[in-house]
Formats: structure tokens, C-alpha cells, sequence
């Protein structure tokens, strides 16, 4: 039935998907966190759930556009899913905002692949590293990625290593003209301290530490499996995986380094996740076990969510 409804791309996934994530963001704000709000505050509040919702579109594009995953509409399922397994992530808008800054930005760093209008990629990239890390300090590890595709896609260029540092010098200037029309001027060095604040109270916590270790051993198991099939795919799609698994590591780093009580940087992990999962989901050849997978990956994280909730 799930392989029926989402084992193609239609625009009623979409709808059904982006109509459910509507429902649960308010539902998690209200109920589950009880919080309260201004009108003003509820406008902010609904422009998060738009980058929330476009996320959605974003993590198909690039799912579809650079053949990461099959013809179908898994990759936003499970993405919705695991929002389900960590509704804190909902409350954080720095989180949903981070997140989106780096769909955009892993959006051109799979495409370079294509070795098209490279250098414009690059510094796209870059950029939207940069924004993302307006949001979260730690975010800007990212960069490595940035540095691991030229390596890996033209290096011998030297211009192309030369980019990145006119993006960072562009987003700065912007940055501080921006900052010294609001007067504004201490942001820069307030925001970007970069200290470790682990929050210990979160992981010593069996429910939270059970459930991470849980997600990131799924996670890392599926894209054992996914990385064992790709052995006659060509390198392409081989470097595209690699990006991906980088992509999944420094978003665990960062969650280690910025777990703070208010703050849920495990949503940056959720498009590798998303890839790692619905590569192996998609590789069962038997439908019948792949329909009992994802009825199960349906139903757990309601499960996890509802006694989570009752347990409060």
C-alpha cells in the first residue's frame, strides 16, 4: 500500500505530506511543548513552517535531479518520518533554518559532477554554507565538504580552490553592511565563538541517548548496505555517495558540538539519512518485504512519538 502510494513522484505525495507536517508542527508547538504566542510571533512561527514545507520540495529535487535515489517520493516520506522520531526539531527555528541553507548548498555540490559552470557552483555553495552558519557557528565545517568535491571533482584548477574565499569574503561584506545598518556590530563576534556546548542532561537522558544511538546505527547500517551495491553503478554516483557520508558525519559533529538544551542540530542529518535509507529500501527485491519495512519505518516513530509524549 505505502509502495503503491509513494513508490512514484505524484502531487498528491506532496500534499499528503505537507498537509500532515502542517498539522504536527502546530500540534507540537501547542500540545506537545505548550507553547504560546503573539500574533506577531505566530507569523514568524508560520514563515519556519514555509522553509520547513520548501525543505520538503528541496530534498526531492535534489534527490531526483542528480539520480541519488529512484523515480519515487521514499526520500520525503522518510524525511518526514524522522521529524515524527524528533519533534524538538520543530521548536528550533535556527535548526529548520541551518537545514535549509544546507539543502541548498549540497544541492550544488552534487551537481558538480556535471562539471558545468563549476566555479559558480563553488561559490553558490559557499555562500549557503556561509548563511546556514548565521544559524548555527558550528554549521561552517561544512566548508569541508566544500574542499573535499574540488578535490575530488577538478582539482587542479587553481581558481577553483581560490572561490571559496571570495564567498566567505562576499558573505562578509554583506554581513557587516548589513549589521552596520541596524547597528548591529557585535553580532559577528557574539555569534561566531564557536564553543562546545554539550549538554550532557540530553544524552544522559536513556530516551534521547537510546534514540540517537538507534537512528545512527540504522542510518550508518543502511548505508553500509547502500555502499556494498554500488560496486557496478560507476564512480560518479560512488563520489556522489561519499559527499553524502561526509555530509551525515559533520552534522553529527555539529550535534555534538551545539546541544544545548534549546537547540536540535539533528535535523541537518536528516537528508543523508534520508539517501542511506531509501537506497537500501529500494535495492529489496522481494515487494512483500518491502512493504513490511516501510509499514514498519510508518509506525515506529508514531509509537516513539506517542509514548514520548504520554511520558511527559
Amino acid at each position: 500500500m505505502i509502495s503503491s502510494i509513494f513508490g512514484r513522484t505524484k502531487p498528491i505525495n506532496y500534499i499528503i505530506l505537507l498537509v500532515f507536517l502542517f498539522f504536527f508542527y502546530w500540534f507540537v508547538h501547542f500540545f506537545i511543548f505548550q507553547k504560546s504566542y503573539s500574533p506577531e510571533q505566530l507569523l514568524g512561527q508560520t514563515a519556519i513552517l514555509g522553509f520547513l514545507s520548501f525543505s520538503i520540495f528541496v530534498v526531492n529535487f535534489i534527490a531526483l535531479r542528480n539520480k541519488i535515489t529512484g523515480g519515487n517520493s521514499l526520500a520525503i516520506l522518510f524525511y518526514t518520518l524522522l521529524i515524527v522520531l524528533f519533534p524538538e526539531v520543530l521548536i528550533d527555528p535556527n535548526a529548520i533554518l541551518c537545514s535549509f541553507f544546507l539543502l541548498l548548498s549540497i544541492r550544488r555540490i552534487l551537481s558538480f559532477r556535471s562539471l558545468k559552470n563549476i566555479k559558480l557552483k563553488i561559490f553558490d555553495a559557499t555562500f549557503w554554507i556561509m548563511i546556514a552558519s548565521l544559524f548555527y557557528d558550528w554549521a561552517i565545517l561544512y566548508l569541508v565538504v566544500v574542499i573535499v568535491a574540488i578535490y575530488f571533482y577538478e582539482p587542479k584548477n587553481i581558481k577553483n580552490w581560490l572561490v571559496p574565499f571570495a564567498a566567505i569574503i562576499s558573505m562578509i561584506l554583506i554581513m557587516l553592511a548589513v549589521l552596520a545598518l541596524s547597528n548591529n556590530m557585535d553580532f559577528l563576534w557574539n555569534h561566531y565563538y564557536f564553543d562546545f556546548q554539550f549538554n550532557a542532561v540530553y544524552f544522559y537522558d536513556w530516551s534521547n541517548s537510546t534514540i540517537l544511538f538507534l537512528y545512527v546505527s540504522i542510518v550508518l547500517l543502511c548505508g553500509f548496505l547502500a555502499f556494498l551495491k554500488l560496486g557496478s553503478v560507476g564512480v560518479g554516483k560512488i563520489v556522489t555517495m561519499r559527499m553524502i557520508v561526509l555530509f551525515f558525519f559533520i552534522g553529527l559533529l555539529v550535534k555534538v558540538l551545539k546541544s544545548a538544551p534549546d537547540t536540535h542540530p539533528i535535523l541537518i542529518t536528516f537528508f543523508p539519512a534520508v539517501v542511506f535509507i531509501t537506497t537500501y529500501v529500494q535495492s529489496i527485491k522481494k515487494d512483500s518485504v518491502r512493504e513490511i519495512i516501510l509499514m514498519v519505518s510508518v509506525v515506529v516513530p508514531f509509537i516513539v512519538f506517542l509514548t514520548n509524549a504520554l511520558m511527559k
